[in-house]
C-alpha cells in the first residue's frame, strides 16, 4: 500500500472512531465555535481600540471587527447549525417553526459556553496591555472604564425604556434582514455569499444604531462575556452599572427577534405564491434560478 492510501485509510479510521454520530452534539459544537470567532473578532477589535487609547482602532474598525466577526462565525457554523449564534435568532427561528423547540435550550446553552470562551480567549491575548493599561485597577465605568471591552453599556442619554426599544428595533432589523437573505421565495443571496450578507446587516446596524449602547442585539454577546468580566475582576459592578443595565440587552433582543420574525412573516412570508407544477411553467424566476445555483 502506497503512502498516500495509508495516509487515507488512517484518516477514514479516525473519522470512523472520532466522528459524532448525534446531529444535536455536532449542532451544540458548531454554534459554541460559531460565537466563539464572532466575540474573538469583535470583542477583539473593541480590546485593541480600547486599549491602545484609539492609536490603533477607532468605532469604524469595530463595526468592521464585529462584521467581520459574524461572517466567519456563519462560515464556520452555516453548514451544521445554520449559525444562529444568537439566542435571538434562534427563537425567530423556533416562532417561525424552522427550529424544533427542544433543540433551543441546546442552541442557547451553546452560544453562551461558546461567548464566555471567546471572552476568554479575548482576555489572554491582551492580558498584558489590559495590565499595563489598568494598573491592575479593573474599572467598570469612568475615563479608564475596561469593562466595555467585552460588554455594552449604556450611553448618558439613553433611559431604561429607550435602551429597551433601541434593542428592539435592532434586533427586529437584524431578524427581518437575516430572513430575507435566506429566503428561496424571495431575491434572497447568491449560494455560499450568505455570511458575507448577514455581516452586512451588522456594519448597517453598527453604523446607524450604535450611539445608545453600542448595538449588542445579541444576548449571549453581552451576558456571556458580562458574566466573564464579573469573574475575572470587575465584580459584580458588571451588573449593577447603569441602573442595573444588564437585563436590557438580554430581553430586549428577545423581543426583538420575535417582533422582526413576524413582520417579516405577515409582510413577505405569508404572501408567496404557491410553486406552480412543473407541467405548468418550466421557467423558473430569475432570482429563484440564482438562490438555487
Amino acid at each position: 500500500m502506497s503512502a498516500g492510501n495509508m495516509e487515507l485509510e488512517g484518516k477514514r479510521k479516525m473519522k470512523e472512531q472520532c466522528a459524532l454520530r448525534k446531529d444535536i452534539i455536532k449542532e451544540f459544537l458548531a454554534e459554541s465555535l460559531g460565537i466563539f470567532v464572532l466575540i474573538l473578532f469583535g470583542c477583539g477589535s473593541v480590546a485593541q481600540t480600547v486599549l491602545s487609547k484609539g492609536a490603533l482602532g477607532e468605532p469604524l474598525t469595530i463595526h468592521i471587527g464585529f462584521t467581520l466577526g459574524v461572517m466567519m462565525a456563519v462560515y464556520v457554523a452555516g453548514g451544521v447549525s445554520g449559525a444562529h449564534v444568537n439566542p435571538a435568532v434562534s427563537l425567530a427561528m423556533v416562532v417561525l417553526g424552522k427550529l424544533p423547540i427542544k433543540k433551543f435550550p441546546v442552541y442557547v446553552a451553546a452560544q453562551f459556553l461558546g461567548a464566555f470562551a471567546g471572552s476568554c480567549a479575548v482576555y489572554g491575548l491582551y492580558y498584558d496591555a489590559l495590565m499595563e493599561h489598568t494598573g491592575g485597577v479593573m474599572q467598570v465605568t469612568g475615563v479608564n472604564a475596561t469593562a466595555n471591552i467585552w460588554a455594552s453599556y449604556p450611553a448618558k442619554h439613553i433611559s431604561v425604556l429607550g435602551g429597551f426599544v433601541d434593542q428592539v428595533i435592532g434586533t427586529a432589523a437584524l431578524i427581518l434582514c437575516i430572513l430575507a437573505i435566506i429566503d428561496g421565495k424571495n431575491i434572497g443571496a447568491p449560494k455560499g455569499m450568505e455570511p458575507l450578507c448577514i455581516g452586512l446587516i451588522i456594519m448597517a446596524i453598527g453604523v446607524s444604531m450604535g450611539l445608545n449602547c453600542g448595538y449588542p442585539i445579541n444576548p449571549a454577546r453581552d451576558l456571556g462575556p458580562r458574566l466573564f468580566t464579573a469573574v475575572a475582576g470587575w465584580g459584580m459592578e458588571v451588573f449593577r452599572a447603569g441602573g442595573c443595565w444588564w437585563w436590557i440587552p438580554v430581553a430586549g433582543p428577545m423581543v426583538g427577534g420575535v417582533v422582526g420574525a413576524a413582520v417579516y412573516f405577515l409582510f413577505i412570508e405569508l404572501h408567496h405564491a404557491k410553486p406552480e407544477k412543473q407541467g405548468e411553467n418550466n421557467v423558473k424566476d430569475k432570482y429563484e434560478m440564482a438562490t438555487l445555483s
